[in-house]
This record gives structure tokens, sequence and C-alpha cells, in this order.
């Protein structure tokens, strides 16, 4: 790993014209990835994870969707000012991206070996022969039993666990620079979501690409990550090494989180009370509180919360926005 970043987001902002008003999906969003680090990216649905992933890639929809300003450096080159052609030869070459959902982002009346080929072939100028035989050896590298008659079969003859060795598969066919990784085990079972998590430690100790690791579970970002960012309702609330985030979480959001989970060292039932969870809901991205976006919902909210803290940090690499996280 070097101190090196590969990937680097400058105070992004994306927003949404909806029905009821500007939608402010990123709002000034700042984090790095360095060369075979991964970076966890962890918060509640709608926080604005993903969309800062597709702002990354240039993939908003436009309209409603726009990015409004910031940076999104690639080796100290901003995405954001090349032209269409020139973001396509970054796409699925330099940043690779796992989807969310495999069966929806892979071509339903394409062979999944077909789909790789045009990948390689696309970008690396590959033959015909040499992309097919790129794209057995891809799935022979994610550990998809008998590639070559796989690489022949459709996505849904494929279960949800190869399905998404597939997108693993196709995202890191081109060698990149950057994986981005949308929720890569969401509904696949605790096995398989193990299997693909090593599978993806092992395919960065070997190759060194920075990943960025978007989820809501925790638990994977423990296993997984080497430093962590918390966003909520579109901003960046809190960032810090996975250790000191999990040993010693300063902002009332992050602890929100981290106490929902189920433990087993204290099992759930009647005479134990429920499991804690965060009271009231993420706000509408286009009807924002004011001051601190999460006041509303902290039970340590103080009249101070009116005003948006900054990012201040409190620890080497460890940063929060709020008022009372020096207390």
């Amino acid at each position: 790993m070097t101190d090196s970043p590969v990937l680097q987001i400058e105070d992004l902002r994306t927003q949404f014209l909806t029905h009821g008003g500007i939608a402010k999906a990123v709002d000034g969003v700042s984090y790095h990835v360095n060369r075979g680090e991964t970076l966890g990216v962890v918060g509640e649905s709608g926080c604005g994870k993903s969309v800062t992933a597709l702002s990354v890639m240039r993939l908003v929809p436009d309209p409603p969707g726009r990015i409004v300003s910031g940076r999104v450096l690639l080796h100290g080159q901003d995405l954001l000012e090349l032209d269409e052609a020139a973001m396509r030869r970054v796409r699925g070459n330099r940043i690779g991206m796992i989807f969310q959902e495999p069966m929806t982002s892979l071509n339903p009346v394409l062979t999944v070996g077909r789909q790789i080929e045009e990948v390689v072939a696309l970008h690396q100028n590959l033959p015909a022969r040499q992309a097919a035989e790129r794209a057995v050896e891809m799935l022979r590298l994610v550990q998809i039993p008998e590639p070559q008659r796989r690489a022949r079969e459709y996505p849904h003859q494929l279960s949800g666990g190869m399905r998404q060795r597939v997108m693993i598969a196709m995202a890191l066919s081109c060698n990149p620079e950057v994986l981005i990784a949308d929720e890569p085990t969401t509904a696949l079972d605790v096995t398989i979501q193990a299997q693909i998590l090593e599978l993806i430690r092992e395919i960065q100790q070997r190759t060194g690409t920075a990943i960025v690791l978007i989820t809501h579970d925790l638990g994977v970002i423990a296993e997984t990550a080497d430093r962590v960012v918390v966003m909520y309702a579109g901003k960046k609330v809190e960032e810090a090494p996975v250790t000191a985030l999990f040993d010693a979480p300063l902002h009332p959001y992050t602890r929100g989180l981290m106490v929902s989970m189920p433990r087993l060292d204290s099992p759930l039932g009647p005479e134990r009370g429920e499991l804690p969870e965060i009271p009231g809901m993420v706000p509408s991205l286009s009807a924002l509180p004011e001051g601190c976006r999460f006041a509303p919902r902290c039970p340590l909210a103080v009249q101070q919360c009116r005003e948006e803290p900054p990012l201040i940090e409190y620890a080497p690499g460890h940063v929060a926005a709020c008022w009372r996280a020096g207390e």
C-alpha cells in the first residue's frame, strides 16, 4: 500500500431534480483511496453511497441527475472534465465497478463469456479468439468451476453467487487501478458472502488494486476495510481507520449503527428487550433540516446543533462532523 491516492474525490456535489424540489444526494463529499487499500463506505439506504460511486463513473442519469461541482481525480486527472469518448476509455478499463444486482446488470440474452469478451475486446483491442481465452481465464480466476462450459451459459443458468463472480470477473478483466464494489454481497447467503469477500481480498493482494467497498453491513467492513467513511443524508459524517472506528466511534450516528447490530454475546429475547434502533427517519434529501442533518434523530443534540458542524480531526486520520464529538 502506498500513500499516494489513486482515486481522490474533492467536495463532490450531485443533485436530482424531483417533484419535491432539488434532492442533494451527494453534498460536499471528499475521500480518497490508495493503491492496495480497501476503503469502506457505510450508511443507511439513501445516504448517497451509490450515487457517489455513480458520479465517479459519470453514470448519473441526466436528467434528472446532475453533477453540480467538485473534482474526481484519477492519478491527478479530473474525470469530470473529460469528454464522453475519453470517459468511456476509463470506465471498465482503469476503473471497474461491481454493481449491486448482477441479475439486472448482466445482459440476459448474451452468454456470460461473450459479455466479458466485449469488455476486453473494446479496451484492450484483442482479437476475438484472444478475447474468448481471456474471458475463460477470468472465470477461472474467480474460481468458477468448468469455466469453458460456464462461459457459454446465460446469466439465468447460473446461481446468484456465480453471477456475482461473473460481475467480479468482468470488472477485473482489464486490470483496473480502482475497483468500486457496490454491495457485492447483497442477497447472497453468508457462506457465499464470505467466499466473495475472500476472493476480492485475494485478487487485491495479487494485483494491488485500490478498492472502494460500499455496504450497509458493518460486519463486512470490519473484516475487509482498512479505512471507513460513514455517510448520512448525502454528507460524510466520520472517517477513520477501521480499528479506530470500531474501538472509539466519535459520531452519534456511527454509534447508533453499531449498537443496532445483533451481537452473539448479548442474545435477544423478551427478557432482554428489543434490539436498539436509531429513532426517527432519514430526512428527505429535498427538505433537509438546518444545521446537523442527524440532529432530529440524535439523543445528544443541543442548541448548537442548529448550526452545521465542520469535519474536525480528533486523532490521526480520524475526523468527525459533530459538535460533541470531542466530549
